[in-house]
């Protein structure tokens, strides 16, 4: 009867994340569209500013809009490659770090401002220093990448596993438990809607990070395309750049709204 109970209310939970997802995504499709037209029509250069409009046509009804969506299609490919590389390794520091920084206070002190740091040094000026300590072109976007979800993330989930209760604490003493079993059994499942916050952060980061790391260090993807298209002046195809990347992002930021309420609906909450 419980489990029949559990899997109802999960597939409550579910549905409500799926049509808070929609709404979400409609909410902010109208905006992005209201900013988009707006802005175009602040600039007043058709040269410079492509609308919703020129953007379908570019995309869809020029000769040549099949290779030009396969072409972006493939270089987005790159991008959420290069973005997925550098969310699990920002992801992974940001939650082993908060977790040593629960445990013992002088790392917090020795981590904290090392996280403040890379946060607050424009990644353009960390690139030649990253290029010089790192060889390898996949560390080089997982670094660039994962600094860019890391500081967010660490800050969310420290505040998280630091928001168990007093009674808990106490009960996990009571039992024998130390501060790692504390750590494990009671912190990290409290942490969980803090954690699914630094996803919903750090998806959008990560795609930013990915497009900085093809602008100054590979070469490929949709940053560098991007980069290209301005420098030989194909506003086209920098606009249908800038929405594609947009869209994905929207994607992804929903897809993780609705393993977040999957998840916290599993396990209670």
């Amino acid at each position: 009867m419980n489990e029949l109970s559990t899997r109802g209310s999960t597939g409550r939970a579910l549905v409500t994340g799926l049509g808070r997802a929609l709404g979400t995504a409609l909410l902010m499709l109208a905006v992005l569209t209201v900013v988009w037209v707006v802005s175009v029509a602040l600039v007043d250069n058709t040269f410079v500013a492509k609308g919703p409009a020129e953007v379908y046509e570019f995309l869809f009804a020029d000769d040549d809009a099949a290779a030009t969506r396969a072409e972006i299609v493939t270089a987005l490919g790159v991008t959420l490659g290069d973005a997925a590389i550098g969310f699990v390794a920002g992801m992974l520091a940001a939650t082993v770090a908060a977790a040593l920084i629960v445990l013992s206070r002088p790392v917090e002190t020795a981590v904290m401002p090392v996280a403040l740091i890379l946060r607050a040094v424009p990644l353009i000026a960390l690139t030649p220093i990253i290029r010089l300590l790192f060889s390898d072109e996949l560390v080089r976007v997982a670094v660039v990448s994962g600094i860019v979800v890391l500081f967010p993330a660490l800050v969310n989930i420290v505040q998280g596993l630091r928001s168990v209760s007093g009674q808990m604490s106490d009960v996990v003493h009571v039992y024998g438990g130390g501060p790692f079993a504390l750590l494990v059994r009671v912190a990290f499942p409290s942490a969980l809607p803090a954690l699914f916050a630094s996803v919903r952060i750090s998806v959008p980061g990560a795609i930013t990070g990915a497009l900085l790391a093809e602008w100054l260090i590979t070469g490929r993807g949709i940053g560098s395309m991007v980069v290209n298209a301005v420098g030989q002046s194909e506003n086209n195809l920098v606009w249908a750049c800038v929405l594609v990347v947009t869209l994905a992002s929207l994607a992804l930021y929903l897809l993780a709204q609705i393993a977040e309420s999957f998840v916290l609906a599993r396990y209670g909450r």
